[in-house]
């Protein structure tokens, strides 16, 4: 069992995920965030709890719904916000958006609006720190709707060639774009996707933050002792739509309402917290901190200038040396 103070940590950066999504849907539906726009709502452990696993220079990329990913890699509320309101001060200077924010800094590379498209590029992350000759390793997200496309299995068998020290994250949360996983992909089990190609994987309660972590600190291992890729599939849920543009009619209100009742997994967390003997009032204090971080990050996307013209010709091409 994690200490007290990890576990409030914990708490504190899903409930920062959390808000910050519902502040960016409020903002959308305010015309102030154009475009495409996928939250994370509800699938806050994964991220976390895989956070929690890895350690410095560790990579991580995904697909497209990463504001989750961005924040729990640690980067800035504000800088996230402002790149989803096509600002200046955002981590793309305001031209990515949603989809397309990066941080070398954090060694976070990318979401990726092509669906399957990051799996080769987290593959390559592996790559480099195997011919590196280093113990880290690359987290390579994707969602259950990008597991039938053949560049994940090209990169499966790369991976497992080569041994490369790549994580597979499914995160499975059984609707894709708006097809239900059980009618979009054969056979029992996501994670045993890798089979053909001797990569071991599990399938994992991604609604709790602790079962995400230990699954993790397991591949982890698997990775740094040189064995090869490893398949982790999160079994999670979204509160929302595919996207904004999406009201999510191929499943019940009863449906989404069990999971946030039953399964939620901050709420769940939260109690275990209050079992483990943290006072209510420390929750408290977390939950205010929250709400100002994130009410600070919607003012300062609202007041950051939009790009000049002249940032079109920027970024666009690297000079060899």
């Amino acid at each position: 069992m994690p200490s007290k103070d990890e576990l409030v940590g914990y708490y504190r950066d899903m409930l920062v995920i959390r808000r910050f999504e519902e502040k960016a849907g409020q903002l959308y539906g305010m015309g102030l965030i154009g475009g495409f726009c996928h939250l994370y709502i509800g699938q806050e452990a994964v991220v976390v709890g895989m956070q929690a696993a890895i350690g410095e220079g560790d990579t991580v990329v995904t697909s497209y719904r990463d504001h989750g990913h961005m924040l729990a890699c640690g980067m800035e509320a504000r800088g996230v916000m402002a790149e989803l309101t096509g600002r200046i001060g955002g981590y793309s200077k305001g031209k990515g958006g949603s989809m397309h924010m990066f941080s070398r800094e954090k060694n976070f590379f990318g979401g990726h609006g092509i669906v399957g498209a990051q799996v080769p590029i987290g593959t390559g992350l592996g790559f480099n720190h195997r011919y590196r000759k280093t113990d880290r390793v690359s987290l390579t997200y994707l969602g259950d709707g990008a597991v039938n496309q053949g560049q994940v299995y090209e990169s499966f068998n790369m991976a497992a060639l080569w041994k490369l020290p790549v994580i597979f994250i499914i995160e499975n949360n059984k609707y894709a774009m708006g097809t239900s996983q059980q009618r979009a992909a054969a056979g029992p089990s996501l994670a045993q996707r890798g089979h053909a190609y001797g990569i071991p994987g599990e399938e994992v309660d991604g609604m709790d933050v602790l079962a995400v972590k230990a699954a993790g600190e397991k591949a982890v291992k698997h990775c740094r002792e040189g064995k090869g890729p490893y398949i982790l599939e999160m079994k999670t849920y979204r509160y929302r739509g595919h996207s904004m543009s999406d009201p999510a009619k191929y499943r019940t209100k009863e449906e989404v309402n069990k999971m946030r009742q039953e399964h939620d997994p901050i709420d769940t967390l939260r109690r275990l917290v209050l079992e483990q003997g943290v006072d209510e009032d420390t929750l408290k204090k977390v939950d205010r901190e929250v709400k100002d971080l994130i009410t600070d990050a919607a003012d300062f996307a609202q007041q950051s200038p939009e790009p000049d013209v002249e940032e079109l010709w920027t970024d666009v091409l690297v000079e060899a040396r």
